[in-house]
């Protein structure tokens, strides 16, 4: 199975095998300073690369791409122009190839690429990409939302305070950088509205300490950073005593996050869970994931024709269903994981 991610500012390729990942190659176009994602320049940065990056990655799975047996795209949510870019691409390949087209939500692959390489079965699940602030958990085909973010996510909220003050792109580790240099917090609004959250008004409020002068940057950060962190534990928490269940998985990019790390571990051990965090490496926008979850749909079914073939800008994680859910719990209890 051949993967192709290209939601919104990487575009990658990724190469799975029998449920093994055997190539993963990513590009990520960066916006100039102060600036967030422009959607057609990301999709400029994506056309320019695309091949070159399908070539490496069949290049360092040594396979040709007569050995491709299907091919997944991520169909959603993102920006629209990129995302056609990476459908374009697969359609391409499926037509040229004559194979099928695997249509895959990103949000479940980042979750399906956590789970497989965490070895987890049935977990709750914080998704906190650059787009996604969820916590979900499986149940009746489908992953459901035990609470998420009512405007901007979590990332995107940090990304945003970061341009405002001048510390540049990526966001979340050049806040938490700078929060290292702070002693103390000041008071920053905590909008929780039962299990969802919204973090524009955090975000206004800093930035707007910032623009007066009244705090220093670095106790902003701090402030920012701990807020939003503890918005997340609080609806966490509630949602892990609901569930009852028993493996915490945290997926997406800011799974990075040695701080957000330290308040999941004493969620953890508080409530006697096991904490299981996706790898560095996918943790982020990747191919790979794509791959994965593609390859776990077709074994179940799931394919497109390239006349039906779609992208949707908007698309609930929830409104997807999860037939290979089952699937994965056998191939991690196996050891077969991914590579």
């Amino acid at each position: 199975m051949l993967g192709v991610e290209s939601t919104a500012h990487t575009i990658g390729i990724g190469v799975v095998e029998d449920g093994e990942i055997l190539a993963n190659v990513n590009d990520t176009y960066i916006p100039p300073s102060g600036f967030g994602i422009h959607p057609r320049e990301a999709a400029e940065h994506h056309a320019k690369i695309a091949v070159a990056l399908l070539r490496e990655a069949l290049r360092k799975a040594g396979r040709d791409a007569s050995a491709i047996d299907a091919v997944a795209y991520s169909a959603g949510p993102g920006l629209g122009p990129a995302l056609r870019i990476g459908a374009v691409l697969a359609r391409a390949l499926s037509v040229k190839l004559g194979k099928p087209l695997v249509p895959v939500h990103h949000g479940v692959a980042h979750i399906e690429i956590a789970r497989a390489l965490t070895g987890s079965c049935d977990p709750l699940v914080l998704l906190i990409s650059g787009g996604h602030t969820m916590i979900v958990g499986f149940a009746d085909g489908r992953y459901r939302v035990f609470g998420e973010t009512l405007d901007m996510a979590v990332g995107n909220a940090i990304d945003k305070f970061a341009r405002e003050v001048g510390l540049g792109y990526p966001g979340v580790p050049a806040v938490e950088r700078c929060a290292e240099g702070a002693k103390s917090v000041v008071p920053l609004p905590i909008n929780i509205i039962g299990q969802d959250l919204a973090f524009s008004g955090l975000v206004t409020k800093a930035v707007d300490l910032y623009k007066s002068g009244e705090v220093d940057l670095p106790t902003l950060c701090k402030s920012l950073v701990e807020t939003a962190y503890y918005m997340l534990a609080e609806v966490l928490e509630r949602a892990l005593a609901y569930t009852g269940k028993r493996e915490l998985v945290v997926a997406g990019g800011v799974a990075r996050s040695a701080r957000l790390r330290q308040i999941l571990e004493a969620i953890a051990e508080d409530r006697g869970v096991k904490l299981k965090i996706v790898p560095f490496e996918y943790a982020g926008d990747n191919g790979a994931m794509i791959a994965l979850t593609g390859y776990y749909a077709f074994r179940r079914g799931v394919s497109v024709s390239v006349e039906e073939s779609f992208v949707k800008q908007r698309w609930r994680l929830d409104q997807v269903d999860v037939p290979w859910f089952s699937d994965v719990c056998v191939s991690t209890s196996d050891g077969r994981r991914p590579s």
